[in-house]
């Protein structure tokens, strides 16, 4: 029998700024398992002192958990999946998301962003967040449509990496900054240490492609995830699906090798759930895939294909006549 767990966000529940295999797990659940995991966005000095809800879990946390590095994400976990071994694909479902708190933030801050040289003073805002209504509004009055996910999710990386900062994404996940990992997608992550150990946390209300100054609409966010495991995998970095669409990922510090490795982690796979060979999926991406920037802003850059499933299992001969 499944079960369904509740991981709140707490200082005894989460680790601040990195990723490590040595991590202890704080819960442990076996593959088809449910988990509700809570997760809060931002250090003391992004935390409104009026006019909104702010989660006990805020003062918990900063009051008793200290990261080993400067800046980076409070994330929830790990979580540790039974029977999961070093070379094995960990699957985690996206089945809901919800508001954590009625407000998000963002900052524009000196030195970073892709913009740096052009915005030197820092200026932090908050934005007021309506769950029934899944609107944001801006503190120039604009209202934008709500569209969370978390922007950071992954494995426990390789024991001999050591201690690894969440900022930079990697190839065990992290710092994805992919705003299609939303509800519905399915997300593959490779496992690095045996329970594969999984955290999630930078809650993104919305968040443009590029993330171009460096923060989302940071906040609070409540997610149900379902964790699943394949023997038969081999994968290097990770990759989703939703109903509609492959997506795969690239992660360099330059952006140019990380769309070619985006766009060679879709051709591996189209080509794996299709009889096309490299060269039809490499035409076949030139005409109706999307090659877009995840993120250009941490260091490690992010790029993502999305392929359409219909005009990959669609094909039934070879796209060269």
């Amino acid at each position: 029998m499944t079960k369904t767990h509740r991981l709140s966000a707490s200082s005894k529940t989460c680790h601040w700024g990195n990723f490590s295999a040595d991590i202890a797990p704080v819960l442990q659940i076996s593959p088809g398992d449910t988990v509700v995991i809570e997760a809060i966005s931002g250090g003391p000095a992004v935390v409104p002192k009026t006019g909104f809800y702010v989660p006990q879990a805020y003062s918990d946390i900063h009051q008793n958990l200290e990261p080993p590095f400067k800046g980076g994400h409070i994330l929830t976990g790990p979580i540790q999946v039974a029977g999961a071994e070093v070379g094995d694909v960990l699957e985690v479902r996206v089945k809901d998301i919800k508001l954590g708190s009625d407000w998000g933030w963002n900052y524009i801050r000196p030195l970073s962003g892709a913009l740096y040289e052009d915005f030197d003073e820092y200026k932090l805002i908050h934005i007021a967040l309506d769950q029934d209504r899944m609107q944001g509004r801006l503190p120039w009055g604009v209202e934008l449509p709500l569209n969370p996910f978390f922007g950071v999710m992954g494995t426990a990386p390789p024991e001999n990496w050591g201690m690894v900062r969440s900022i930079e994404p990697r190839a065990f996940g992290g710092n994805l900054d992919c705003k299609e990992l939303g509800v519905g997608a399915r997300i593959f992550f490779p496992v690095f240490v045996d329970g594969a150990n999984f955290s999630a946390g930078d809650g993104h209300a919305l968040q443009g492609d590029g993330e171009v100054n460096v923060t989302a609409i940071e906040t609070a966010l409540t997610g149900t995830f379902e964790f699943h495991l394949h023997k038969d995998q081999k994968i290097s970095l990770p990759y989703a699906e939703t109903d509609t669409h492959y997506i795969t990922l690239g992660l360099d510090p330059d952006l140019d090798q990380a769309a070619k490795q985006a766009l060679r982690e879709m051709i591996k796979l189209a080509t794996s759930r299709s009889n096309l060979s490299r060269e039809d999926v490499y035409a076949l991406l030139s005409i109706c895939g999307d090659l877009r920037v995840s993120q250009i802003v941490n260091g490690v850059k992010g790029c993502h294909v999305m392929l359409e499933k219909q005009h990959l299992h669609g094909a039934k001969h070879e796209l060269s006549s």
